[in-house]
This record gives structure tokens, C-alpha cells and sequence, in this order.
């Protein structure tokens, strides 16, 4: 049986890009390429934008949060499929160039 090759579409946004690897389609991607590169013995990296936002330089800092938004990081990361911290390092990264064109 042979599956229906999936591409990713072009996002206009961060947003639209989670939103797509949260969907039934971005899943079905993630599985597929899975699959794909298992049978290389490959290893995956992520979605574009995960690497992109790995190969940036950062700085560690230290953030208290409230338990009741942390869990619902936590929650909606694991929803995305992704980790934590990078859902909130994309939500930052989102507010703060939102903010900067308000100015």
C-alpha cells in the first residue's frame, strides 16, 4: 500500500505553523517521516522552525511562572507534540515582534 506523500505548506506566520504541526495533517507528517527515516537509520530534528529557533544563540535566564500556566504549557506542548520551553520560547518570540511593530 503506498501513502500519499505530505509536504509542509508555506505558513505566514509561528502561529499558523504550530497550529499545522498540531494538526491531524502535521501529525501524519511527523509519523511519515518517522517511518522514512527509521528505515534510513536516520534521526529526525524537528520541524523547521524548532531548528530554527535551536540554532539561535540564547541565554538561560531564570522565569517564575504560576503552576496553573506552566501546566497549561505543558499541556498545550504536549498537544503540539513539542517541548515546553520551546512553545514558550515561540510564544515570547511571537509577543515581543507583535509588540515591536506596535511601536
Amino acid at each position: 500500500m503506498k501513502i500519499k506523500k505530505i509536504n509542509i505548506p508555506v505558513f505566514k506566520s509561528q502561529s499558523e505553523e504550530a497550529d499545522w504541526w498540531a494538526s491531524q495533517a502535521g501529525r501524519s507528517f511527523v509519523k511519515q517521516k518517522s517511518i522514512e527515516a527509521v528505515s534510513k537509520g536516520e534521526t529526525l530534528r524537528g520541524s523547521p522552525l524548532v531548528q530554527r529557533l535551536n540554532k539561535t544563540a540564547s541565554v538561560q535566564i531564570a522565569l517564575r511562572l504560576s503552576e496553573s500556566d506552566l501546566a497549561e504549557a505543558r499541556r498545550i506542548a504536549s498537544r503540539k507534540g513539542i517541548g515546553y520551553q520551546t512553545l514558550l520560547k515561540m510564544l515570547l518570540h511571537e509577543g515581543l515582534q507583535r509588540e515591536a511593530r506596535r511601536l
